[in-house]
């Protein structure tokens, strides 16, 4: 997937180049914001990337369950016209939300409102990282203006505390040169060196929170049942403020006719890698919907394990004098438990962002890189209170306690999402966040307010909401009801 001419024109005014550090999904989405506002792209990638919808090294976290929200989907469309329509003749699946979700959340049962008017309120794409992964890579390297520099890593950065030049960079043969930029963007993921490259660069350090609940993820693909189009996510989740541990588990509808299965577990609740475990730890939780149903599928992998589920987030919009021409996204600039299904959003929401700016602004704007990292914090900062809010509270979590905020704030939350499980009205205010199509403000709004107030109109679910179909494909046991 690699351009085989590597002879790169100079930078400079006559050619415009903007550099972006990694070829994952976040820096994909910020060349496609880049393109057309400098006359090229280039990624820098340690790895080859893959042609196709195949695993990439340095991602293990692609193997478990991701689900794109749609307020995610719409920033991604946004930059790349007709991606939705890609995914989904790929194979992949629009889910509506609530209709095509089997949840129980820390409070109870969400309702489906199959009955109601309208009641698909958002949706998630669901398919394979590897799949979403490479519909957008084909959209953004086929288009024109960007470039892949394969098996090359990024050194550090050239130019100084004030202004960022390009970038340092050791090919796969050990060779090294610089190589000049207009605009340089970290989307190196979690493991990213900005931190560092700033330092060298003289660069005050930005403050950092760091939030390590030892969550680890287990997950197994199964061959979905004959005749199991449109089914739904099928969900059950911890409760934070239990006391336990938080375990959870995930079903959801991939394409070729797999289901994929994800655990998870906090300290002194993991799941393991044996296959043997898989069902029974489903089966433990909250409710045994996820181990009843998966009993009767055939396992088409063996389980694979992830544990890079840090949360951790760099203030990179509070460093005084940010270098200019230089922009931290993706999980470089925040990394969130990926439970929540945030991160992908975020990072499609980020590169609009920058999108916007570059085109209002030009690269070369004075202070065009702070305005945009001082933007970012807000896609940023309502995806961190919604998983660190919930976070905080389990057993053994590294990196401190519950603030008076974050149990006022998990108080309402709670009450907020007890009364959606009965409220149409609210589950659309409650999702209208939780799918980033809102800002967490939103739900302090007076109808959401007294919303919750009021409290539910209907009496919870005493178990999952599956149709008579859905029942009859997974062959109905006493364990679903």
């Amino acid at each position: 997937m690699t351009d085989p001419d590597t002879t790169l024109a100079p930078a400079g005014a006559a050619h415009r180049r903007a550099v972006v550090i990694g070829g994952g999904l976040a820096g994909m989405l910020a060349a496609a914001a880049l393109r057309g506002v400098v006359d090229e792209v280039l990624v820098v990638e340690s790895d080859e990337l893959p042609d196709g919808p195949l695993p990439r090294k340095g991602l293990p976290q692609a193997r478990h369950a991701h689900m794109f929200w749609s307020g995610g989907v719409h920033a991604a469309e946004s930059l790349l016209p007709g991606v939705t329509d890609r995914w989904l003749a790929a194979g992949a699946n629009r889910i509506p939300v609530p209709t095509g979700m089997v949840a129980l959340s820390s409070q109870g049962w969400f309702r489906r409102w199959h009955d109601a008017p309208h009641p698909a309120t958002h949706f998630v794409i669901g398919c394979s990282r590897d799949l979403l992964d490479s519909v957008v890579r084909d959209l953004v390297l086929t288009g024109g203006g960007v470039r892949v520099l394969a098996h090359t890593r990024v050194e550090g950065l050239t130019g100084s505390a004030s202004r960022v030049t390009g970038v340092r960079v050791r090919r796969a043969d050990g060779h090294e040169e610089a190589l000049r930029a207009d605009f340089v963007v970290d989307a190196s993921g979690r493991g990213s060196r900005a931190p560092r490259h700033l330092a060298e660069l003289g660069v005050r350090p930005a403050p950092e929170r760091s939030l390590d609940l030892g969550l680890v993820y287990a997950t197994r693909v199964f061959r979905a049942p004959e005749g199991a189009d449109g089914s739904p996510v099928v969900s059950v989740q911890s409760d934070p403020r239990s006391g336990r541990p938080g375990q959870s588990a995930s079903i959801l509808p991939i394409e070729d006719g797999r289901w994929i299965v994800t655990e998870t577990g906090t300290r002194a609740g993991e799941p393991t890698d044996r296959a043997e475990d898989f069902e029974e730890f489903a089966r433990r939780l909250r409710h045994p919907v996820v181990g009843a149903i998966i009993s009767r599928l055939e396992p088409l992998t063996d389980v694979a394990v992830s544990r890079s589920t840090r949360n951790t987030r760099r203030y990179y919009e509070r460093v005084r004098d940010w270098p200019e021409r230089f922009v931290v996204l993706g999980d470089a600039l925040a990394a969130f438990n990926p439970l929540y299904g945030h991160g992908m959003s975020v990072a499609a929401q980020a590169a609009a962002v920058l999108r916007d700016q570059a085109r209002a602004h030009g690269v070369d704007a004075p202070r065009l890189a702070r305005r945009v990292q001082r933007a970012l914090a807000r896609p940023v900062g309502a995806a961190w209170d919604l998983a660190v809010g919930q976070d905080v509270f389990y057993p053994e979590v590294q990196g401190g306690s519950p603030s008076r905020r974050d149990r006022i704030l998990a108080a309402y939350v709670d009450r907020l999402v007890r009364t959606s499980c009965g409220d149409l009205r609210m589950v659309k205010d409650l999702t209208d966040v939780t799918s980033l199509q809102a800002p967490l403000t939103a739900l302090v709004r007076p109808r959401v307010l007294l919303g919750a107030v009021r409290g539910t109109r209907r009496p919870p679910l005493g178990g999952p909401p599956l149709t008579a179909r859905e029942r009859a494909l997974v062959h109905h046991t006493d364990a679903l009801t």
